[in-house]
């Protein structure tokens, strides 16, 4: 969201906050990550949080006291509260296996729709994978080339779904923050319609990685017109789960393709609607530990999600 680079959502602090938290000016060249804990006099631990009511609609009136923060079952201090939006790194994953060929045209005027609300100061990429994981575009503004490559889409090969969002996560820590102006949100968009079939990499190294990233992932997951759902989680339903648990993101599994537009949508939403909560963690200890977070939301009938924790600093 590793001394410890966390964050849920991948929030980070702007400068000004940071020089708030930490009770001094930041040495020359002390950037903060892309949220998260960082060394600034003092460690910090930025969280973003989403809350909803009971209708699962988006709150965006709440206060810094409307928020209680508990970091391993201990009550911390939020020193910092923003409803700020800070620009998006996004990571638009395309699943482009042979089985999403009847698909793809509708995939192609949803992606198209999600990234025409982006922002101009908002950065995003585009991946397609199958058997092979292809950045088919680097991080840009350019809404048109984008759009464009967005349209180059096409389906053939395998599922290596591990593969595709190991290298997004590298391609997103490769383009973190290098100056206070540079600082974003990062976050994963992925679209796949299967369990994968040709990665090299396993599950249990992506989510590792994805646990000790600043991104958080939001995965649509296309069931099979003939699955028994009723009979548990397939695998791909569990990967999807947890990687968007793990990380603060969210997972949707939609009836049918015509839905992928409202989710888009509602993705756009979400990372429109987020809080921005910062506090120093009350735990001295320098041991590298997970450290599970829970942020709760005092006004009755709200609820939040945030990312379910984060690696502790190391000596």
């Amino acid at each position: 969201m590793h001394v410890s680079r966390t964050v849920v959502l991948g929030l980070a602090l702007t400068a000004a906050a940071s020089v708030a938290l930490a009770g001094r000016q930041k040495p020359q060249g002390d950037v903060p990550p892309q949220g998260g804990a960082f060394r600034s006099g003092i460690d910090v631990v930025s969280l973003s949080v989403t809350a909803t009511d009971a209708a699962g609609r988006y709150v965006t009136d709440l206060a810094q006291d409307d928020f209680s923060v508990y970091e391993d079952g201990v009550k911390q201090d939020v020193t910092f509260f923003s409803r700020t939006n800070l620009p998006l790194a996004i990571s638009l994953l395309v699943d482009t296996s042979a089985s999403m060929d009847d698909k793809i045209a509708t995939v192609r005027a949803a992606a198209s729709g999600f990234v025409a609300r982006l922002r101009p100061e908002d950065r995003t990429q585009l991946i397609d994978f199958d058997s092979r994981v292809s950045v088919l575009l680097p991080f840009t503004g350019a809404h048109p080339d984008l759009d464009r490559a967005i349209k180059s889409l096409s389906a053939g090969g395998s599922t290596a779904l591990y593969n595709a969002v190991y290298i997004s996560l590298k391609e997103l820590k490769k383009n973190q923050a290098r100056s206070t102006d540079e600082l974003r949100r990062q976050a994963i968009v992925l679209l796949t319609d299967g369990e994968d079939t040709s990665s090299l990499v396993s599950f249990e190294e992506v989510l590792e990685q994805a646990k000790r990233s600043e991104t958080a992932v939001y995965a649509v997951g296309l069931r099979a017109q003939d699955s028994n759902i009723g009979k548990g989680y397939s695998e791909a339903e569990y990967v999807l789960r947890q990687l968007t648990g793990q990380t603060g993101g969210r997972v949707f599994f939609p009836e049918t393709v015509r839905d992928l537009p409202a989710i888009y949508n509602q993705i756009w939403q979400e990372l429109s609607s987020q809080y921005f909560v910062g506090y120093s963690s009350k735990n001295p200890r320098r041991d590298g530990r997970w450290r599970r977070v829970v942020v709760r939301v005092e006004r009755p009938g709200t609820s939040s999600r945030t990312k379910q924790g984060y690696y502790g600093p190391s000596l």
